[in-house]
């Protein structure tokens, strides 16, 4: 089985590649010129790497007439909101253009394909509270550049398995956290403050915004073997919750990761860290996927920060 995953040495793409490399399949990925591959470390040598920007449609055609893939899984995008407001034309040029023309590509060179398109549970946007936990027939209500580009694209996905036949599956995964993870995101960047106060790097103060929110959070190792088992099994078209149906406080992440540590900490909430579209609580129905495939989420929350605390620790 030849697989291709764009994005393959980002957070999810690097997990998902040693899942499939696991499995014995040849796989292939792909970089943006002059990404950093740290995260494929341990297993570089034993992949096929392409360095391709998505934006580029003839780059794209190129990428999938050499590797004609039996199974894609489309990881790469902007996936930081920041970013997304900052940049929004970025943005859009990468998450839609990019799904458009990899779709178009594959469409063209490798129409037998099985292809996973990840979006995002932040598509759904404002929840109210009595919609909880989230199906995947709830509104979507998007809120910023990020969640309307991944609206935009998982309806291209939809419009390409209606009209060209080709065979993609659309998954909503929500939060998803571990080891490797970007510290702009809270859970890492909560675990690199605390290890930093560690080791004397910077004052045992640790720097937050809002910990009131509460988020649905499962392991990105999970979440791949979800990517994994949806592809396999799911019907063309159809779109997939990911996520443990359990929200937890942000507040409650920051006090986990702490008794982990040990140490005293002083925690300094700041207002530029707040979002002000945060949503209060935000919990995934993941019934749907679990129907189809069996799967459920297998490592508890604290295992996965206890081994970010560890990540950190030997990174830093």
């Amino acid at each position: 089985m030849k697989t291709l995953i764009t994005g393959i040495a980002g957070f999810a793409g690097s997990y998902l590649a040693e899942l499939l490399l696991s499995e014995r399949e040849e796989v292939f990925g792909t970089v943006m010129p002059g990404e950093s591959t740290r995260n494929m470390a341990s297993f570089e040598s034993q992949v096929r790497l392409f360095t391709c920007d998505i934006r580029n449609a003839d780059a794209v055609r190129e990428l999938m007439d050499e590797a004609r893939p039996d199974e894609i899984y489309h990881l790469a995008a902007v996936t930081f909101i920041p970013d997304s407001v900052v940049d929004p034309r970025l943005t859009f040029e990468t998450n839609l253009y990019g799904s458009l023309n990899l779709f178009e590509a594959a469409s063209g060179r490798a129409p037998n394909a099985r292809i996973l398109f990840v979006g995002s549970a932040d598509e759904y946007g404002l929840v109210r509270g009595d919609e909880l936990p989230i199906s995947e027939e709830n509104p979507l209500r998007p809120t910023n550049p990020y969640s309307v580009s991944k609206v935009s694209a998982s309806m291209l996905a939809y419009q390409y398995g209606l009209t060209r036949n080709l065979h993609v599956v659309r998954v909503r995964p929500f939060n998803h956290t571990g080891p490797r993870q970007s510290p702009r995101f809270v859970c890492s960047d909560f675990a690199l403050q605390i290890v930093e106060a560690e080791k004397g790097l910077r004052e045992p103060e640790i720097r937050v915004g809002n910990l009131k929110p509460r988020r649905d959070f499962t392991d990105v190792r999970d979440v791949v073997r979800a990517y994994r088992e949806i592809l396999k099994n799911g019907e063309s078209c159809e779109v997939y919750n990911i996520s443990s149906g359990v929200s937890v406080g942000i507040g409650e992440i920051l006090d986990i990761l702490i008794s982990v540590s040990g140490q005293k900490i002083k925690i300094i909430e700041c207002s530029e860290r707040t979002r002000t579209t945060d949503v209060k609580d935000i919990r995934g129905d993941s019934r749907k996927i679990e129907r189809v495939t069996g799967w459920k989420p297998a490592i508890p929350l604290k295992e996965t920060l206890e081994d970010m605390i560890e990540y950190w620790r030997n990174m830093t």
